[in-house]
């Protein structure tokens, strides 16, 4: 019989948000695979856990993934860790999970802290319904694509970002989604705790410039509801292109996927808007 997979979450930050499960099982497995073997140590150290680690991160996870499903072959059990909260929720773990859900292994969740969620239920922003996006693209044109795709979204969308480039992501924001509220979380259970709440324009105003630091979750409300008819693609593309300043094949992507016309043809349209002399 094969070995058991547990998905492990682990705290964002304070210690005491580890679940006694989460501490038994880790001090159970015969290999927990972590995504950074020194940091994950110092959190094994102070629960006094001491089994076999190894390395699961981006760069070997296709070789270390076989290792890792040949060990749970051999009816061993293993633990996924990730540097902070639950792992697969932007990391590599979900190539793991689906190879063993393939071969008929038990993959089990024990369940913990995330900085997503943890920021959507401190946000007062709505929670019946939300999408988790990730991070943007970290160029500015990909990013804007990125955001235009959100804009019809329902719900709250949630974002990850890194500190150094949450200056440049919410004047994107700005542009392409309007001045929504939105809630910028950082530092999420950890001393310096903060949520910096408004609509994208006063948050901006309110962030320190060049001086955020940790993790950052971004909430953004949802856009108000339109009940008429869906925008004409001409006048998407020309929005697209002349507001937002997206290429034309940026735009004829984002414009065929908001109206469910071909791409090519969203594509000759942009051509044509962009090529067309300008009147008076």
């Amino acid at each position: 019989m094969p070995g058991t997979l547990y998905i492990v979450a682990t705290p964002i930050g304070n210690l005491e948000d580890m679940t006694y499960r989460a501490v038994r099982i880790l001090g159970e497995v015969d290999l927990i695979a972590a995504e950074d073997t020194r940091h994950s140590r110092k959190l094994l150290n102070h629960f006094n856990i001491s089994r076999p680690l190894t390395s699961y991160y981006d760069h070997n996870q296709q070789f270390k993934g076989e290792r890792i499903l040949e060990t749970l072959r051999l009816g061993k059990s293993v633990a996924l860790i990730s540097d902070a909260g639950t792992p697969c929720v932007s990391d590599p773990g979900y190539h793991l999970v689906r190879d063993a859900v393939a071969e008929g292994i038990p993959v089990i969740p024990i369940p913990g802290s995330c900085a997503a969620i943890a920021a959507l239920s401190a946000s007062g922003l709505p929670s019946d319904s939300f999408t988790f996006a990730g991070f943007p693209p970290s160029r500015q044109g990909k990013r804007r694509t990125f955001l235009a795709g959100t804009a019809g979204l329902p719900g709250t969308l949630i974002l990850y970002e890194a500190p150094h480039r949450l200056e440049e992501t919410l004047r994107d924001m700005l542009k392409v989604l309007g001045n929504r509220q939105i809630v910028v979380a950082r530092e999420l259970t950890k001393i310096y705790e903060e949520c910096i709440r408004g609509t994208v324009a006063e948050v901006m105003a309110a962030v320190p410039q060049g001086k955020v630091r940790g993790e950052v979750v971004i909430l953004v409300a949802p856009g108000e509801s339109v009940a008429e008819e869906p925008e004409a693609l001409d006048q998407l593309l020309r929005r697209l292109l002349n507001d937002q300043g997206l290429s034309v094949k940026d735009a004829a992507r984002t414009a065929a996927g908001i109206t469910g016309v071909p791409r090519n043809e969203a594509y000759a349209e942009a051509l044509r808007i962009r090529n067309a002399p300008e009147r008076g």
